[in-house]
């Protein structure tokens, strides 16, 4: 059986003609208008240097709002606290102390109740604003305690100025004046830690209270050219370390140094750094 197609009459075949080219175009066109619409034209603009002036000027502006403003830091908040940086333990505690109506002062005191890192504290200290009579009563304070705790030149005092130092009373000043003697003059604040008869909290005590000016003239003696007996009347410095130190010289071929009087035994080392200060090499 043999299949033909249906007879179509003029206007139907123009019909379908005109379907078919309908779809061709519509084809054509879906295909350039993504092309048409991918492309963009680029517009160069050209700003001038008094314009490009003003716009960053109005930048500058515009940042200068957000920069940190002075604050007290008694009131920083939880937001606030995040924000510089703070811990939420760090924030409890100025909270802690602001309602047990406490109120920090200074930036010291700020880290002393926070404990804030110091690298910290540096970033935010800057901007610290304090009330102003809480800085005055501060500067009366340093002020009264540079007062009190005036020290004294322990060459120079007297026994009356030394029994009226915190702690000391006539048997220390009698003690601190009888070493100076035998030492003619002290060289070194850290002598006064070898004084027989002074205990840690008094030794700690006298040097918040006193200073030593550096003799002037100190009888400086040649640790490679000096006898055994010369060497005997350096402070601590007993007789048989005098013996070693001219034995360790013998056997040395070069001039001896401050670090070689390590090697003698029974040396005291804790007293060298003062003893260097009689010695000549």
């Amino acid at each position: 059986m043999k299949f033909q197609l249906p007879y179509l009459n003029n206007k139907q075949r123009i019909t379908i003609f005109v379907f078919a080219l309908l779809i061709v175009l519509l084809q054509v066109v879906l295909s350039i208008l993504p092309n048409y619409f991918s492309k963009k034209d680029t517009v160069k603009y050209e700003i001038d240097e008094t314009t490009q002036k003003s716009i960053d000027s109005l930048k500058a502006i515009a940042l200068k709002k957000y920069e940190q403003q002075p604050f007290n830091p008694n009131y920083i908040n939880d937001y606030k606290g995040f924000k510089l940086g703070m811990t939420t333990a760090e924030i409890d505690k100025l909270v802690a102390i602001r309602a047990q109506g406490k109120y920090v002062n200074s930036a010291a005191e700020f880290q002393q109740v926070t404990g804030v890192s110091n690298e910290l504290l540096g970033k935010m200290a800057p901007y610290f604003k304090f009330p102003e009579w809480t800085q005055k009563k501060q500067t009366i304070v340093q002020n009264t305690q540079k007062e009190v705790f005036k020290k004294i030149d322990l060459n120079k005092a007297s026994s009356q100025e030394l029994v009226a130092l915190k702690g000391i009373g006539d048997y220390y000043a009698n003690v601190l004046i009888a070493e100076r003697e035998k030492l003619n003059g002290f060289v070194h604040i850290n002598q006064i830690d070898f004084i027989k008869g002074l205990r840690p909290e008094t030794v700690k005590l006298l040097k918040q209270q006193v200073f030593v000016t550096p003799l002037k003239n100190i009888n400086k003696i040649n640790v490679n050219t000096a006898s055994k007996e010369q060497l005997a009347t350096i402070p601590y410095i007993s007789t048989y370390v005098a013996r070693e130190i001219v034995v360790l010289r013998s056997k040395q071929n070069e001039p001896l140094k401050m670090e070689d009087l390590r090697k003698i035994n029974n040396f005291p080392l804790d007293k060298l750094e003062i003893i260097g200060l009689y010695l000549a090499f």
